[in-house]
């Protein structure tokens, strides 16, 4: 479709008649020649802004990805649209690349998938040379940010683009970045002078909520069987011990639940990874070695058992829920060990002075979201450099908000005790021996260590052990509190100083008694309900697709995503062209199921009505499809 309206083929291709936001201005600077820099959050249709420039511009449209395991699944979407898509990589078989490369000497591809590691092949730079590139696309960005949470050594080498292309258009793509690493994106990339699109951050569709964490097995048990029973879902672990051991709790307890991590092989990744995304209802427990990429648009629920070490990858990690836009739930289990063990982790690491001072001031801005008494989504949103949001009410803090009190008193009688453990015995303790003295308790290592005798034993009881510990994990989050060795000690920080001389008021957050449950349906987190026999049609769309998704070997959303289903068995449509009008049904599915869905809407409709009006078509991307209500507006390792 070389020279078509961009518009054109939005419609014939991709089934929806208009662009949202700021694709089409995006679009626009790609078939004009020039460079983009776009920043749009998972579900926002980024993958669209490259794509339909690569169809109407002369040429091949090469896309750098990081995402070897999902090449194919990428690759498969794009066929099923009718767009000629191809990739190249380390997993093919000497033929099967054989034949993508001379498809695309030949011309005869609209889209090829590299490995940024590929560009460092001399192979694969003289294949570039022999075709004719209409645009580079280079996706996950971020991962060229040197200090941000994802970093990829080899992105750093994508300047050649432009060196050995520099005619040749280029955007770069990512869903997560502050305004220091947009700056850095564009610096190392040579996009210094591109045309930056920042979209909104805001996913109102995902419910954030950070729990204090107790038992936190159990805990996401609870979550899962009151919340979310045979939902699709991702869980987080800190290590591959914990993954092995939560997707077997898991599994012990009735939940479909698949392990994944570095340290399996690759084949039982792989086919861990191909399960998750073609079959409804199983829960992935994984480091983060897992998720980036992932477009299974029905992930109802993202859950951390520990602490992510900076807000980009928890937003990262997070908005890989929900990308159909229908409501969905972030979910974070967070506790005094938590902070411990991350401030342990930098500072006994490796890093230079430089590095290790930028991994603080990461884990510094995650701590503040999660103690924050304010509104977690304004807060987000803040981060990324969007201010003077509204409350959202629909995070934890705006459903049940914390109170916080002057803490003052509290953390000097804290500090003390650390402070007369040092100076008096010349001894440092963890925050458990701090609470026991505290509470007065006269426990076996309080009495062997005769710190039943310090002045400070006892003087705290107005605050419960679970509120001590709060305050401990607050003193940390605030500097107030050092962690020291290989025990996790604690000690002063310069900054002690001025609490203790009362020089300092410190204010502390109370968490509420009782945490929300599910997620709030708001009116744009909400999908139009279906009416009467449209429920029992939509199952039955939804059985077909399952079938011939698993007959065909892709993932179900390839056939169609749920938004389309659900527009499908609401106007119940009786022809090829009325089908064809509902948003996501392309010329190239129309021709390839349009007869086996009317065929299964027969079914349903034994005395059929007549079809309703039909809706204008947004548009979405093929991989981050909202949900219908946007026709209105809307790896760590051990």
């Amino acid at each position: 479709m070389v020279g078509a309206e961009p518009v054109e083929v939005l419609r014939r291709l991709f089934g929806y008649d208009t662009f949202r936001g700021q694709q089409a201005e995006i679009i626009s600077t790609l078939v004009d020649g020039g460079d983009a820099l776009v920043l749009m959050p998972t579900g926002g249709g980024k993958s669209l802004c490259y794509q339909i420039p690569a169809i109407v511009r002369p040429g091949v449209g090469v896309v750098i990805s990081p995402l070897i395991a999902l090449m194919q699944d990428q690759v498969d979407a794009m066929r099923a649209l009718g767009v000629r898509a191809g990739f190249v990589n380390s997993t093919q078989e000497w033929a099967e690349r054989r034949d993508t490369e001379e498809a695309f000497t030949r011309g005869e591809l609209d889209l090829l998938y590299l490995a940024p590691e590929a560009l460092g092949s001399v192979n694969t730079m003289r294949l570039l040379e022999r075709g004719r590139i209409s645009l580079f696309a280079i996706d996950e960005a971020h991962c060229v940010a040197q200090w941000g949470h994802d970093f990829r050594p080899d992105y750093l080498g994508l300047s050649v683009l432009h060196e050995r292309w520099p005619d040749v258009p280029r955007i770069a793509l990512t869903a997560t970045a502050t305004t220091a690493t947009r700056d850095e994106i564009a610096t190392r990339l040579n996009l210094t002078d591109a045309k930056r699109f920042v979209a909104s951050f805001d996913r109102p569709n995902i419910q954030y909520r950070i729990v204090p964490k107790k038992s936190p097995t159990t805990q996401l048990l609870d979550f899962l069987r009151t919340e979310h029973k045979d939902d699709a879902g991702i869980v987080y672990c800190l290590s591959r011990a914990s993954v092995e051991r939560t997707a077997e709790l898991l599994v012990t307890n009735g939940v479909a639940a698949l392990p994944y991590h570095a340290g399996l092989d690759a084949r039982t990744r792989a086919a861990n990874q191909s399960r998750f995304l073609r079959e409804d209802g199983l829960v992935m427990v994984a480091t983060i070695a897992f998720g980036m990429g992932i477009d299974k648009p029905d992930v109802r629920f993202v859950a951390h058992l520990d602490l992510p070490k900076s807000v980009e990858g928890y937003y990262q990690e997070t908005g890989r829920a929900g990308r159909d836009g229908l409501p969905s739930t972030a979910w974070l289990a967070y506790g005094l060990q938590d902070v411990v063990q991350q401030r342990k982790m930098i500072e006994t690491s490796d890093a230079d002075r430089n590095r290790r001072r930028a991994l603080a001031q990461h884990l510094d801005a995650m701590l503040a979201l999660c103690e924050t008494v304010t509104c977690r989504r304004v807060q987000l949103l803040a981060y990324f450099g969007e201010a003077d949001g509204e409350p959202c009410a629909n995070c934890d803090t705006c459903l049940t908000p914390p109170s916080s009190f002057d803490g003052t008193i509290a953390a000097q009688k804290l500090l003390s005790t650390v402070l007369r453990l040092d100076r008096e015995r010349n001894q440092r303790f963890g925050a458990g021996q701090l609470i026991d003295i505290l509470l007065g308790r006269s426990t076996d290592k309080v009495t062997r260590f005769r710190h039943d005798q310090l002045s400070v034993f006892g003087i705290g009881t107005e605050l419960s052990e679970a509120e001590w510990r709060g305050a401990v994990r607050q003193l940390l989050a605030q500097g107030l509190l050092a962690v020291e060795g290989d025990y996790g000690t604690l000690s002063l920080t310069d900054a002690s100083r001025s609490v203790l001389s009362k020089e300092r008021q410190v204010m502390l957050r109370r968490d509420p008694v009782k945490a929300p449950r599910a997620a709030a349906k708001t009116p744009k987190a909400a999908a139009p309900a279906l009416a009467g026999e449209a429920v029992g049609t939509f199952e039955r769309l939804r059985a077909w697709r399952a079938a011939t998704a698993k007959e065909q070997s892709v993932p179900a959303y390839v056939i169609f995503h749920d938004a389309t289903l659900r527009q499908i068995a609401t106007d119940e449509p009786h022809t090829l062209a009325e089908l064809g009008r509902i948003s996501g049904v392309g010329e190239n599915k129309l021709a390839k199921y349009g007869q086996q869905v009317l065929d299964v809407l027969a079914e349903s409709m034994p005395t059929a009505a007549p079809a309703a009006a039909p809706k204008p078509r947004s548009t979405a991307d093929d991989d981050d499809l909202w949900g219908d209500e946007e026709l209105v507006e809307p790896d760590y390792d051990d």
